[in-house]
């Protein structure tokens, strides 16, 4: 892993971790990745299937007593090459199934999220709800779009943010409409290089100081006092 800067540019096979920030700046579902690309317009990263990723569930307290809320292991679904854009408020998917003649495209997957900014061991981000699910023709459906509006409706969310969640997914859209990279099949065929090892989550991934995103009072209403 390239370690001891944020803003280090990374090389083919490297191993970063995508970490999921909570709201109040804690690292939560967090995912090892190895670096495809590292380019000034794109950040490719993938994803293998089996990698063992941490997500939400029920843990035991260290001192005993009913399980709570925390991080346990999980083995992701299947091979996933993550495209994110620098300053956009969405990443795009592309994953595959592995069958027994070799593999087959399952599609593209639009993820809302917040903008990615570097941190010591990868990437920051945090997901926004809304998704949008693209089949291998192009043909897309929404996707927890009423979670989304549930949030605001909560108090989690501002509606003025709400708002630009689903402007960003339109703009996701049109892009898609349009044919336009990352949608022009130029990613469909790719294969991770076979020589790079399994990434895993390193020691010390959820020490690294957290970079929180400089928006999120404005769009995170539950972390505001001010209502």
């Amino acid at each position: 892993m390239n370690e001891g800067s944020a803003h280090a540019v990374w090389r083919p096979g490297d191993t970063v971790v995508i970490r999921y920030l909570t709201r109040d700046g804690k690292p939560g579902m967090s995912w090892p990745a190895s670096v495809v690309e590292d380019h000034p317009d794109v950040l490719a990263l993938f994803i293998p299937e089996g990698a063992t990723y941490k997500l939400w569930g029920q843990v035991t307290p260290p001192g005993g007593g009913p399980p709570v809320r925390g991080l346990v292991d999980g083995a992701w679904r299947r091979d996933t090459l993550r495209l994110m854009f620098p300053g956009r408020h969405h990443s795009v998917w592309l994953s595959w199934d592995r069958t027994p003649g070799g593999r087959a495209f399952h599609g593209y997957y639009i993820n809302m999220e917040e903008p990615y900014r570097r941190s010591l061991v990868g990437v920051d981000t945090n997901d926004h709800a809304l998704d949008i699910v693209v089949a291998p023709d192009l043909s897309w459906t929404w996707k927890d779009a009423d979670e989304l509006d549930r949030r605001a409706e909560t108090g989690t969310y501002y509606p003025e943010f709400v708002a630009r969640v689903h402007e960003e997914g339109r703009r996701a859209v049109a892009d898609l409409e349009a044919r336009v990279y990352p949608y022009t099949g130029e990613w469909v065929d790719w294969m991770p290089d076979q020589t790079w090892a399994a990434p895993s989550l390193p020691a010390g991934w959820d020490q690294a100081p957290p970079v929180v995103w400089p928006e999120r009072l404005a769009a995170y209403r539950d972390m505001n006092p001010i209502r």
